[in-house]
């Protein structure tokens, strides 16, 4: 197989064990990979196959590239056939219709002999869906609704996939790097969804300053990354990035700077809301004159608003009424990494090599979180492996720096306990609570799950919360304002995940949590040692949800981290170097 077919062998095979709902991080893993050779050059990947190279691309662990190197050599992947063949014929197809998971597929296989969405229609038709254990009419309505839907789509152009954080914030780097050479440009910066730091980016928006405008375009426009120049609107072109992202340019001369970046970052929202404020003192958004977006703001009688907080939900309100936090966490503030993994669950790299990344980046303190028992397909560890985690901690602290936590991903199982005894919980530092499991239980009986492991006597971390993975997996149905309630008067805490899959909680519940005085624990999910610069992103989402500097736990200090995590209350912080007692 050639690059761009394994490619899409990779992204069958993420998209099967996804529809499986029992191995999310593998499935990412495909997806990633996929990703990882999309972007890469023809001859750069042939020669990193020829030379066994393929770890060394970021996105591409050990686990993966073995098969990637299978389909380039055989055409086949002894993994995509055995999890083809343990689906139902047709499984990936009939997965794209809304609420059609593995268990139906596999009940119309079984009752029906469907593959395909075609077969699935007719049946509907026919009214022979209806008969099928566990459908019934109302159902059968429903799927026939989300077919002819599908095929509405379908008749119209598919829109580019939308870009996950990572991949837009590479192709905006690499581009503005050519941008800001171009002769005549004095300054180039990503604006849109991108400044703002949204979970995905449908296109990438770029603004250009130059004294001569056609001529800086024009060279823009000649950029070696773009595949298709599109249409030139005047001040606008539209093109297309080699990674398929949708790109627009706009260029401004120097002195309406500021003008033109915050309408070319906006929200729609948010710029609808400064309107008023901009008639009131006979300012012209378009047009103003300056340089520089805070004196901007001043001119409208308003504090610098950051992008992150330009969505049009109620910042130019606070901004007026001055209760708009101006101490915003920032990566700097940030003391420790919190949830990592290590080879002892699913991650790719050891207690030491992970704790010695942390000390390059001059972290104060990292939290070796890895996964429980109930998540068997993550290896999670059983107590006696624990044990031995603990002793392999106590021993790697004596060559590292950063101080080491020994904690867990304790799973919410589906009664709402926590995996693992309390005896155990309460020997550990840090204790993320997270549901990786069941995620389709109706809203009340999640509800109430996630509500019993926040009551939970020990002090922990509410992970992940709402289980979403973006584009690919919707959250949890959950009474969220309910659990928030709840949390606030809990010994518990909300984690803000980093990994850009992820990101969740999302903004809105995020300044939900701040209103009820919850606190937060910005985290990164590393299960790679280049995973831990997933704390950007993971600050990123904590100032769109306006989370000040102080109302994150891990910009405290080690000693103070500690005392305020500890699942048993008002427990000391361990000695360093003391050694584990079993």
């Amino acid at each position: 197989m050639n690059r761009p077919a394994i490619a899409r062998a990779l992204r069958e095979t993420a998209d099967l064990l996804a529809l499986t709902g029992g191995e999310p991080f593998r499935a990412r893993a495909y997806e990633r990979g996929a990703r990882v050779l999309e972007r890469l050059d023809d001859a750069d990947f042939e020669r990193l196959v020829a030379e066994g190279r393929l770890t060394t691309l970021v996105g591409i662990g050990r686990g993966l590239a073995p098969v990637i190197a299978e389909l380039a050599r055989a055409g086949r992947s002894e993994t995509l056939e055995k999890v083809r063949h343990a689906l139902p014929a047709g499984a990936r197809e009939l997965g794209r219709i809304p609420d059609l998971g593995l268990r139906k597929i596999q009940a119309l296989h079984a009752a029906l002999g469907v593959e395909t969405v075609e077969a699935l229609r007719a049946a509907c038709e026919a009214g022979r869906v209806r008969a099928v254990k566990g459908f019934g009419e109302k159902t059968e309505r429903r799927i026939l609704e989300s077919i002819r839907a599908l095929d509405a789509g379908a008749t119209e152009a598919p829109a580019p996939r939308p870009a996950l954080l990572p991949h837009a914030l590479d192709a905006a780097e690499r581009l503005l790097a050519h941008l800001r050479a171009v002769p005549g440009v004095t300054a180039a910066e990503v604006a849109g969804d991108l400044r703002r730091w949204t979970e995905t980016v449908d296109r990438l928006i770029v603004v250009l300053a130059s004294r001569k405008p056609d001529a800086a375009l024009e060279g823009a426009l000649a950029s070696p990354l773009l595949v298709s120049r599109g249409v030139r609107e005047g001040s606008t072109a539209r093109a297309t990035l080699v990674t398929g992202l949708p790109l627009e340019l706009r260029v401004t001369t120097p002195d309406r700077w500021a003008a033109a970046l915050l309408a070319a970052t906006g929200s729609d929202a948010h710029l609808r809301a400064l309107e008023p404020l901009a008639r009131a003192r006979q300012v012209d958004l378009a047009r103003a004159p300056g340089q520089d977006e805070a004196q901007l703001y001043r001119r409208l009688g308003l504090p610098y608003i950051p992008p992150e907080l330009r969505e049009g939900a109620g910042e130019v309100d606070a901004a007026l009424a001055g209760t708009l936090p101006d101490d915003l966490v920032a990566l700097d503030d940030v003391r420790g990494l919190v949830h990592c993994h290590t080879v002892y669950s699913d991650g790719r790299h050891t207690v030491e090599q992970m704790a010695r990344a942390a000390d390059a980046l001059g972290m104060q303190y990292l939290t070796i979180t890895d996964h429980s028992p109930a998540a068997f397909y993550a290896n999670g560890l059983h107590v006696e492996r624990l044990h031995a985690q603990w002793d392999e901690i106590a021993r790697v602290q004596e060559r590292v720096a950063v101080r080491l936590l020994r904690g867990t991903e304790s799973d919410i199982l589906a009664d709402g306990a926590l995996d693992y005894p309390d005896a155990t919980l309460e020997q550990l530092d840090v204790i993320i609570a997270s549901i990786h499991a069941r995620h389709r239980m109706d809203a009340d009986r999640m509800t109430e799950r996630i509500i019993r492991a926040m009551r939970h006597p020990c002090f922990k971390i509410w992970g992940h919360a709402l289980g979403r993975l973006i584009l690919s997996r919707p959250p949890i149905p959950a009474r969220v304002e309910a659990i928030l309630d709840v949390i606030a008067e809990s010994r518990a805490a909300i984690e803000i995940n980093g990994d850009p899959h992820r990101l969740d909680l999302e903004p809105r519940w995020v300044r939900a949590a701040r209103k009820r005085g919850i606190r937060f624990v910005v985290s990164t999910d590393a299960h790679a040692t280049g995973e831990l610069g997933n704390l950007r992103y993971g600050v990123a989402m904590a100032r769109r949800g306006w989370v000040r500097r102080r109302e994150v736990l891990n910009t405290l200090d080690a000693d103070a981290f500690v005392r305020a995590v500890a699942p048993t209350s008002g427990r000391r912080a361990r000695p360093r170097r003391q050694p584990v007692a079993r």
